[in-house]
């Protein structure tokens, strides 16, 4: 160290930090100003992102509460279209039901009518029958007794008894 102490000039020691604040001016006017305002772009440009981000970020949250919004108002409107879907089916079916049940009723109807219409055909056709036989009966019967003169009058003379005159 006593070495350096003897070597030591004062000379050379001005034009060092003459020469070291030269250096220092030169930088500060070439390098560090560039520098300098390379950083604050840099970080201006980062406070931006930053904030671009964070704009996002809540136009995200916005958007997500918009959608939920939309779909819980989407699931709400399919839940009532389906609750009057199944209120119009009910309704149709009960109505077709009704409707059925009065057209069944219609075909009964009609059917015991028309049965009844026959049945009285039926039967006036037997009591025509049953009186065309009766007098086919009755024509042979007379005949048998009318055959006969002497059966004719008694017959004659046993309805006149019968016939009182008023």
């Amino acid at each position: 160290m006593e070495k350096l102490v003897n070597l030591f000039s004062y000379g050379l020691f001005f034009w060092q930090i003459l020469l070291f604040l030269a250096l220092l001016l030169l930088l500060k006017k070439f390098a560090w100003k560039p520098i300098l305002n390379a950083i604050d772009e840099r970080e201006e440009g980062i406070k931006n992102a930053l904030d671009e981000a964070e704009n996002a970020r809540k136009e995200m949250q916005n958007l997500t509460a918009d959608n939920e919004r939309i779909l819980k108002e989407a699931r709400m409107q399919r839940d009532s279209l389906l609750k009057e879907a199944r209120e119009m089916k009910e309704s149709m079916i009960s109505e077709a039901k009704s409707e059925a049940q009065q057209q069944a009723q219609k075909v009964i109807d009609q059917a015991k009518t028309s049965i009844e219409a026959e049945k009285q055909a039926a039967i006036a056709d037997i009591k025509n029958q049953v009186a065309e036989l009766s007098i086919g009966i009755a024509e042979k019967v007379i005949k048998n007794e009318l055959a006969d003169k002497d059966k004719q009058v008694k017959l004659v003379e046993e309805m006149l008894k019968e016939i009182t005159i008023r």
